[in-house]
């Protein structure tokens, strides 16, 4: 029988990850796309290939690249011996396999509108979504809320409806949101303890509670910053890659 997994010396004490990348905005030259898809695995880049769209196809490259990212720096494994995999619900994750210090270790990405966004725990299981706040249809923001009176308590609408601007009500509309659809997700993270316990979510309108961790926006050199290429240049893959219209990705995207 083995012995229990122990955490290596070298390794050191790892916190919580929140990182974003603004996808919207990158608009990558072909030596930067070329590095790119010689940093990520052969069916990686075979998927991000079949794209239609550019942004699609940032935004999934993005969210490869912070994952390579975060087991590279925080679990001290080289870049080219990182293997991630995919759940039968095709959610990525690292290798069973690998020599991964931390047993509970666990990530999730997202991304929609203009951002990818990674959240990391070592401990904990961390959900993360990201939303793009947009103009409710033809009506007004109070028509809007009209309508959707039943979906929250007065309590909520309270909250909502505290701030003086009506952008930052739909902001915070949408933050409530995505609780009631998880009841693990609050504003951004979501954290249950290893057993299934429900450790106490941070929604961001109460100050009465810790500030929950803050995200780093992370440049393009950021993502490549340990990258390690680990396949020969493919020129035809820039010579496929074309920038379109900025067409909106699927609601919460999972990479």
């Amino acid at each position: 029988m083995g012995s229990p997994a122990r955490r290596c010396s070298s390794v050191p004490a790892m916190e919580g990850v929140r990182w974003a990348f603004s996808c919207g905005t990158w608009l990558p030259s072909r030596a930067e796309w070329l590095l790119a898809v010689r940093s990520i695995q052969p069916e990686e880049k075979e998927r991000i290939g079949q794209f239609v769209f550019a942004r699609d196809a940032k935004a999934a490259m993005a969210g490869r690249l912070m994952m390579r990212k975060l087991v590279a720096e925080k679990l001290n494994i080289p870049w080219n011996n990182i293997r991630l995999q995919r759940t039968a619900k095709g959610k990525p994750v690292l290798a069973k396999d690998s020599l991964n210090p931390y047993p509970n270790f666990n990530f999730n990405i997202s991304h929609q509108g203009d951002y990818a966004v990674l959240a990391a725990e070592p401990e904990l299981q961390v959900g993360i979504d990201v939303m793009k706040t947009s103009f409710p249809g033809r009506g007004s923001i109070p028509e809007f809320f009209h309508i959707m009176k039943r979906k929250f308590t007065n309590k909520e609408w309270e909250t909502i409806r505290s701030f003086n601007d009506e952008w930052t009500q739909l902001d915070m509309f949408y933050r409530n949101w995505e609780s009631k659809i998880d009841e693990h997700h609050f504003v951004a993270v979501a954290l249950r303890k290893p057993d299934g316990s429900r450790r106490q979510g941070v929604p961001a309108q109460d100050d009465s509670k810790p500030t929950p961790r803050q995200f780093s926006v992370l440049t393009f050199n950021d993502l490549i910053s340990s990258a390690v290429p680990m396949t020969p240049e493919d020129p035809s893959f820039w010579d496929c890659f074309c920038f379109t219209e900025e067409i909106p990705i699927r609601n919460g995207t999972k990479s």
